[in-house]
């Protein structure tokens, strides 16, 4: 993993007791001396260790299969359940918050080389600005996501934060407040606007990238979208969306009908689905993560699945507005012992020897950061808030197609009679009255119209849909989150049906907000600590 350190109070803890590597430690800075270097080293500020499984864990797409499967741990059992997370693990909040930092200080060391060649003086400088800029934006916004609170006119102002790092540390030492919520999010809006004039791909070449694994244009603005989505900045998101998807949004979608048509191996099929030549994929990474394996046909902790009840009550398979279409590119069911798994065939699990004799080495896979197919739906959602539901519609009615065999068009008219049935409440009030359906009671902090009406109605058909679009990949979290939606936990029975209620995550829950990581809460500066999240 990157070895690029970020000297703040994070780190301060991590590097108690290090003073003989301190002493030797070389400012790097010196060396980035060349438009090349600034090239080179850019590419370098990513994330790579974006905790996938934890928020897909901590989502409401896996359900309990009981103390009787052994195929969990105790860092699972920790995500399930929304505890504290204290076990090591390199999915683990912690290795994000570290490496979320880390790439920052190397967005933070490109820019200062930049101004220490003179500027932009350069189409290159100019771009790799951007994407330094672009690439500290989105790895606060992950932070920021996982950390505190989501973002609401209503209380970020006082909701607690995270550190908003513009400058490269240079001592240990320093006390960093957290500031709060709205605060980070202004950060990252000003360094977006600063970057979205100057952004471009022809910078990528001078330095031999591949365009899809760094912040392209398309990227920038599909990053854009969603941020100013999250941000209730509705016109905003419309504006990036339409820049991202262009003029013929149908040719940025995935090719749902080409992928049924291949052979169906779920090696293949994956392999394609992170395909960089594929105009759906907008940005990809490489991630240190077990995705692969825990939502492939495969029994790694397994107690915590999406499996068929789910699919058949509350997603892939359920009653859906489509009727009896199916997919182009179907779910597929894994069941034995302790294994009971729906999934679409995604992320592929790779794995990188680094000592093949051994045959140790890490778990990677490849994610898809922005899809074309995710900036859709976020443009829907932007036109619902914005009333402009048969603009909505159209766009719903162009994923659906894409991804369903159907010639179907959805009105708002039709929308709001699929989901305004009374037949779809969900409801929990014990263990004996689970009710699962496609439909989840939404209490966002922004205003939206009562339940059942045409706005709420299409609200359930955007996140319906974008919960199949982002299953297995952990996006579902930051729905819930800023929807307010409930989520249950129970205990499946060995006929695979909920069986005893353990808890409910209710709209107000503090837990909502990851904690921070024990080293950060623990480390004193300046006569200070970090203060954490409520709980």
């Amino acid at each position: 993993m990157k070895k690029i350190y970020i000297l703040m109070i994070a780190c301060a803890a991590l590097l108690a007791g290090c003073d003989s590597y301190l002493d030797t430690l070389p400012d790097n800075r010196t060396d980035i001396d060349s438009e090349q270097k600034v090239l080179k080293l850019v590419g370098s500020a990513y994330i790579t260790a974006p905790s996938l499984m934890a928020i897909e864990f901590m989502s409401d797409n896996v359900d309990n299969y009981g103390e009787n499967n052994p195929n969990t741990s105790r860092f699972a059992d920790q995500c399930y359940s929304w505890s504290d997370i204290t076990e090591g693990d390199n999915e683990a909040p912690e290795v994000l918050w570290e490496d979320a930092y880390s790439a920052i200080a190397t967005a933070n060391q490109v820019l200062i080389a930049i101004e220490e060649l003179g500027g932009t003086t350069t189409s290159n400088l100019r771009e790799a600005k951007a994407e330094a800029l672009l690439c500290r934006a989105y790895a606060h916004f992950q932070l920021v996501n996982m950390f505190c609170k989501n973002y609401n006119k209503q209380t970020s102002q006082t909701d607690l934060g995270v550190p908003y790092m513009k400058q490269l540390e240079t001592t240990i030492g320093v006390y960093y407040d957290r500031g709060t919520v709205a605060e980070v999010y202004t950060q990252i809006d000003k360094d977006l606007q600063e970057a979205l004039p100057m952004v471009g791909d022809a910078h990528f070449n001078a330095a031999s990238a591949v365009p899809k694994y760094h912040f392209n244009q398309r990227a920038a603005y599909a990053f854009a979208c969603r941020f100013y989505l999250y941000y209730e900045q509705w016109e905003k998101a419309v504006e990036y969306a339409n820049l991202c998807l262009g003029s013929s949004p149908v040719t940025m979608l995935r090719d749902w009908k080409a992928t049924s048509d291949m052979v169906q191996q779920e090696d293949a099929i994956c392999q394609h689905y992170i395909d960089a030549t594929l105009n759906c994929n907008l940005m990809l990474h490489t991630a240190y993560s077990y995705m692969g394996l825990v939502f492939g046909p495969y029994a790694l902790y397994s107690r915590y699945s999406h499996g068929s009840y789910l699919a058949e009550t509350e997603d892939g398979n359920a009653k859906n507005i489509w009727g009896s279409s199916e997919f182009y590119s179907p779910m597929h069911e894994y069941a034995a012992t302790n294994l009971d798994k729906v999934i679409f065939w995604k992320l592929p699990y790779l794995f990188e020897y680094t000592d093949a004799v051994k045959g140790i080495g890490y778990y990677h896979t490849v994610y898809p950061v922005f899809t074309g197919d995710e900036c859709l739906l976020n443009r829907a959602e932007a036109y619902v808030m914005l009333r402009q539901y048969d603009k909505a519609a159209a766009d719903l009615t162009m994923w659906m197609q894409n991804i369903i065999n159907t010639k179907k068009v959805l009105t708002p008219q039709s929308i709001q009679t699929f989901y305004g049935n009374p037949d779809l409440k969900y409801s929990y009030e014990d263990e004996k009255h689970i009710l699962s359906t496609v439909k989840k009671h939404l209490h966002p902090a922004f205003e939206i119209d009562e339940e059942g009406s045409l706005q709420e109605c299409m609200l359930q058909c955007v996140l319906g849909f974008r919960r199949i679009e982002t299953l297995q990949t952990g996006m579902r979290w930051f729905d819930i989150k800023r929807y307010g939606i409930e989520i249950v936990r129970r205990v499946m029975n060995a006929k695979g049906y909920p069986e005893t209620l353990k808890d409910v995550l209710k709209v107000d829950d503090p837990r909502r907000a990851v904690q921070l990581p024990k080293k950060v809460l623990d480390a004193v500066v300046e006569g200070k600590q970090m203060p954490p999240n409520p709980r």
